[in-house]
């Protein structure tokens, strides 16, 4: 009959002397720093697994959905920083060091291979040779129709115009199909003389000065500038877009696998 009542007072007793030392202000200290040393002491793989690491992300993460209500929170939160008063009176300098700006540049023009790579692939692209052929055709149609020489001296004009109706009869063929021929036939040349002239223009030095120079542009500009370019009250829109990207890629295999793989490699070190 006695044994309950002394149980429980054994309970009472303990509660109050944790009550007690939790009080104390440098109780919950100690105990951290303890157990902060006791685990700074174990393996990783004494702790938990891979399989338990990854299982953890791929259900806080990679299963959970974002709620309409964060997604909310996140475009909220994007246009309150943009619209944000001090905007308009803090310069671009005053949050980007001109040190980090000036490392940019110099590793961005020491990339020479990739640059030139990067404008192979460009002006190989059927797209680029479309455009080029467009607007050579264009420039040549336009200087034809509107020579300044034929805008300002009396009978030029029509003296052109006789000579392209005379050069469209002699080729039997329009005269905009007749450049165009020409142009396509010559194509390749136009590329390769585009790609050597873009290698030109921007070789290392060049191209390291011409970031030099647009910073000297835009570091004095306020940083609510950026609202020019992005329209604030889309956001509500653009990045729900953005939350579709994200949703479909957190369920797809591959973003798993890559999820998988990277935990394993980062516990093979670490463990």
């Amino acid at each position: 009959m006695t044994t309950q009542p002394m149980i429980e007072q054994l309970i009472a007793a303990q509660l109050d002397f944790l009550d007690c030392e939790l009080a104390q202000p440098d109780t919950l200290q100690q105990e951290f720093t303890a157990f902060y040393h006791w685990l700074s002491s174990q393996q990783l793989q004494q702790l938990c697994s891979v399989e338990q690491i990854y299982n953890l992300l791929e259900k806080q993460v990679l299963a959970t959905p974002a709620s309409a209500f964060l997604i909310e929170q996140i475009a909220t939160h994007i246009g309150f920083a943009l619209q944000h008063p001090l905007n308009q009176n803090t310069r671009i300098e005053a949050v980007i060091p001109v040190a980090t700006i000036d490392h940019i540049a110099q590793y961005v023009a020491s990339k020479t291979e990739h640059r030139q790579r990067l404008i192979k692939t460009v002006v190989h692209n059927p797209a680029f040779a479309a455009l080029i052929t467009q607007l050579i055709q264009n420039s040549i149609q336009d200087y034809l129709d509107q020579s300044v020489l034929s805008n300002r001296v009396p009978g030029v004009g029509h003296f052109m115009k006789m000579g392209k109706s005379m050069l469209e009869s002699v080729t039997d063929s329009n005269l905009n199909e007749t450049i165009a021929h020409y142009l396509q036939k010559n194509i390749s040349k136009t590329i390769q003389m585009s790609e050597r002239v873009l290698n030109q223009y921007f070789d290392d030095d060049k191209l390291y000065h011409y970031q030099a120079n647009l910073w000297h542009k835009i570091k004095l500009m306020p940083i609510s500038v950026l609202t020019q370019y992005i329209e604030v009250q889309d956001l509500p829109k653009t990045v729900p877009l953005a939350h579709d990207i994200w949703d479909h890629l957190r369920q797809t295999p591959y973003l798993k696998q890559q999820l998988h793989d990277g935990i394993a490699s980062w516990y093979a070190h670490n463990q």
